[in-house]
């Protein structure tokens, strides 16, 4: 029997979108950005565009995150050896994260104690010292509230006082800002705009009230983003801080906050009749000084609402003093980035330089951010993906896409890995089917660990996906997709695609055609289907001029599918990935649900939602000619999950009616001949049954369900009929998801991955008949292997699992398991057998 501690999980990979939220991304000052996917806050590494962790602890969608120190401090910051995260939710909870550079390890710190009642908006922060954080935080129930945060000086937690609340009135605010005033190191002041298009500033001490201070009217539509720059000198006066703000006006303003004389002799009330504060701008007070407002500039330049702004993050100069650049980024719905800077004879801000313009791929931009030493900036788009650029010149500036990770922007629905498990495929509620492989030249160079990257999209479609089945045998690679409508789809892989794993994995199957004729595919604009694109075709549509004799309303912009020889980015997936459609199966009365291909690759079983007899029936296709070869009726609610025994004689269902069936599956030698028979139906489960696995090995199986329970059965091919063998123990919550692997170790009968409702994972051993002697019954055992931590697991319900069927050596015992789930993740764990 293995022990507990013999059994090491590491991670592998993971693969995750960001939620399409605006001020849901922060780039810290360590170098790391964070985002929010789904309940999970997601960590990434720019460099080796990898998502290293996910944060659990949200029960809602995570809408925003803040580093503290973030990006635009990351000067301050040099010597520290802990950063913190801020967290906001659609809940209104907002958690503090502490993450250890140099154990590289993160800690849940505290939950704020009395957030907000509805969903966090935004948050921002500033550090005033190396022991102290202020930072504001607004929701949509019209509340800001200001908190202090103690940073240890050494060990120590973190603690968080709420300084002041306001109330914004009846319209919410969206977006907040907060930085020092010039002159002073006690008196902060505060920016937030949101849906009643003005600019509110309110001025207060670091340690108590906040009070109103003045308006900014100028915008015609709702404020999206703020940011105050570092006091800056502008015409030798040394004490000017910068405020820009961008709108759904399209507009970018910035504001000039100017220090005036000392209040001694400041008469407000006078102020405000003289014609100055109608020209200059409003004035306001803040300790011992006033300062005035005035409107410095108006940038026009994109096309549409402009949804983040954000000053280049300072720099330190020689002599140690703090420089804060004349520089803005600028991320519009309209697809582009953009960076203004004023000219240096005029002072009129003009665009120096313009990234995006996806053409039809991307639906604009949700926010832009800068690196810390601004070398790079990072949008994220309407479709949870990145788009990197870097600043890649020497004496001029050439900016270039850099690999960034990618993934599912809804709830992850299957997953099954490639007949030789050289990619896991994946489909989604985003409407998409996504590849995953490692890259192997990359591999090789860095050899801690697997590389793993998107390389294609074969399938961008019209409705949520719900199931998928890889085709198994002999053939090129070919899947089956069942979404919510009544027809599954197949696709076969184009040889753009075969190429492209060829550089991926350095290896083609023998048993893959080389004489394709399919290049790739091009998808129509009013339809769902993808149309092939032929190799010949493709040359001769590149020699015309004009859009290949089409209308262009009938016709997206053709795809351009190419061989990759490095990991693609998202322009390139989102289009010119595309598999062909070869075939359509029509049959069944309501939405996929779920499929599964025998290991032959010759039939392929179909289920979808129901709610009687009738509708609930399997459907068997023949793989090939793709006639239907069976519809075995047993069930009276939808079939959830189907899997062939792995010696294709047995087809299992289980249902949401609390029962399993076994149907024997006979194929006539030397014909296709299929009969096919139920040979039983029963009880399995008190409530509904979501996921069934096979022995790989035997004709045991493993049923789980929402009542908490994992079941072992056994098939007795004497009496027909199937026997229960054990039961685990009662898990703490719905059990659905379920593999089955095989094991190399004498005496074992492989290993049960279990995944539940909760996101966790737990890892079982089993040994079902035979004793140390290998032959009398000395009855079934299972026992706990690992249970993962939770900083591995998914954060929502894990909806599938699968082990890889790698062509491994036997020497290794080493394992991979993936898993998916409704956090938006694809996750890849290595388990070793120490």
């Amino acid at each position: 029997m293995v022990e507990n501690r013999a059994v090491d999980v590491n991670r592998v990979f993971i693969g995750a979108g960001c939620n399409r939220i605006v001020n849901n991304v922060s780039w810290g000052a360590c170098g790391l950005i964070s985002f929010g996917s789904q309940n999970a806050v997601s960590i990434f590494c720019p460099q080796s565009a990898r998502i290293l962790t996910t944060l659990p602890g949200h029960k809602a969608t995570v809408n925003c995150t803040h580093w503290l120190p973030s990006s635009k401090f990351a000067f301050k910051a040099t010597g520290w050896e802990k950063h913190y995260l801020l967290s906001g939710d659609a809940e209104g909870v907002i958690i503090l994260w502490e993450f250890s550079l140099a154990e590289n390890k993160w800690k849940y710190v505290s939950q704020l104690p009395k957030s907000h009642n509805k969903g966090v908006t935004c948050i921002t922060a500033i550090v005033t010292s190396q022991t102290e954080a202020i930072f504001a935080s607004t929701s949509s129930e019209c509340v800001v509230n200001v908190w202090k945060v103690d940073l240890p000086a050494s060990g120590g937690d973190c603690t968080v006082t709420c300084l002041d609340t306001l109330s914004t009135g009846l319209k919410p605010m969206v977006t907040l800002s907060l930085a020092e005033l010039p002159g002073s190191t006690t008196h902060l002041i505060l920016a937030m705009g949101g849906l009643d298009n003005k600019i509110h500033l309110y001025s207060g001490e670091t340690k108590g009230q906040f009070v109103r201070a003045c308006e900014l009217k100028g915008h015609t539509d709702w404020i999206r983003s703020l940011d105050f720059s570092l006091p800056v000198s502008i015409n030798e006066e040394p004490h000017n801080l910068l405020l820009v703000s961008s709108s759904q006006d399209k507009g970018i303003r910035i504001w000039k906050m100017a220090l005036c004389d000392s209040v001694t002799n400041f008469d407000k009330r006078k102020a405000e009749n003289t014609l100055a504060y109608y020209i200059k701008g409003p004035v306001f007070i803040a300790g011992l000084f006033s300062y005035q407002v005035s409107l410095e500039s108006l940038v026009i330049g994109h096309e549409d609402w402009v949804y983040s702004v954000e000053w280049q993050p300072p720099s330190l100069t020689e002599n140690g003093s703090c420089y804060q650049p004349q520089s803005i980024l600028s991320a519009s719905i309209d697809k582009t980035m953009m960076i203004w800077q004023p000219e240096r004879t005029t002072g009129i801000w003009v665009n120096v330089v313009t990234v995006g313009e996806l053409s039809h791929s991307a639906l604009g931009f949700y926010g832009g951010h800068w690196s810390p030493n601004a070398d790079s900036i990072l949008a994220h788009g309407y479709g949870g993906s990145f788009h990197l650029w870097k600043n890649v010149g020497n004496e001029f500036d050439n900016w270039k896409p850099q690999k960034v990770p990618s993934g599912h922007f809804a709830a992850v629905t299957d997953i099954a890995w490639g007949r030789y498990g050289e990619y896991l495929m994946s489909v989604s509620h985003d409407q998409t089917t996504r590849i995953f492989s490692s890259w192997f030249n990359e591999a090789k160079l860095k050899d801690d660990y697997d590389t793993w990257h998107e390389i294609a999209r074969p399938q961008v479609h019209g409705h949520d996906i719900n199931c998928l089945a890889i085709i198994q045998g002999k053939g090129n690679y070919r899947f089956v997709s069942g979404a919510d409508e009544k027809v599954a789809r197949v696709f076969e892989a184009p040889l753009s695609f075969l190429k492209t794993l060829n550089h991926a994995t350095s290896h083609l199957h023998d048993d893959l055609q080389v004489d394709v004729q399919v290049l790739g595919a091009n998808m129509s604009a009013l339809g769902l289907s993808q149309k092939p694109i032929y190799v010949q075709a493709s040359s001769e549509t590149r020699d015309k001029s004009g859009n290949d004799g089409f209308d262009t309303l009938e016709s997206i912009p053709d795809a351009v599918p190419s061989v990759l020889t490095e990991p693609p980015i998202e322009e390139q997936l989102a289009w010119h990935t595309l598999w062909p459609e070869s075939h359509k199966l029509y049959g069944h009365g309501n939405e996929l649900f779920s499929l599964c291909c025998d290991h032959q690759g010759k039939l392929v079983a179909s289920s979808c939602k129901a709610q009687s007899m009738t509708v609930a029936e399997i459907w068997l296709w023949e793989v090939g000619s793709w006639k239907a070869v069976g519809r075995l009726q047993s069930h009276s609610l939808t079939v959830t999950r189907m899997e062939f025994s792995h010696d294709d004689k047995y087809l299992l269902a289980v249902s949401r009616d609390r029962h399993l069936s076994l149907f024997s599956i006979d194929r006539t030698e030397g014909s296709d001949q299929i009969s096919y028979q139920l040979i039983t139906k029963q009880e399995a489960h008190k409530r509904i049954v979501w996921a069934c696995s096979w022995n790989p090995s035997g004709h045991q199986f493993a049923t789980g369900s929402r009542d908490k329970t994992v079941k072992i059965w056994e098939v007795q091919k004497e009496k027909s009929c199937v026997q229960l063998l054990t039961t685990l123990p009662a898990f703490k919550s719905s059990v659905t998801a379920l593999s089955w692997g095989g094991s190399h170790r004498q005496n074992d009968d492989g290993v049960l991955a279990v995944g539940m409702e909760t996101g966790l994972i737990e890892l079982w051993g089993l040994s079902l008949n035979k004793n140390e002697h290998g032959s009398s019954f000395s009855g079934p055992k299972a026992h706990v292997l690992i249970q993962f931590d939770p900083f591995m697991c998914h954060v929502s319900s894990v909806n599938r699992l699968a082990w890889r069927n790698a062509e491994t050596n036997d020497e290794s015992d080493d394992m991979q398991l993936a898993s998916c789930g409704a956090d938006h993740c694809v996750r890849i764990f290595k388990v070793s057998f120490v």
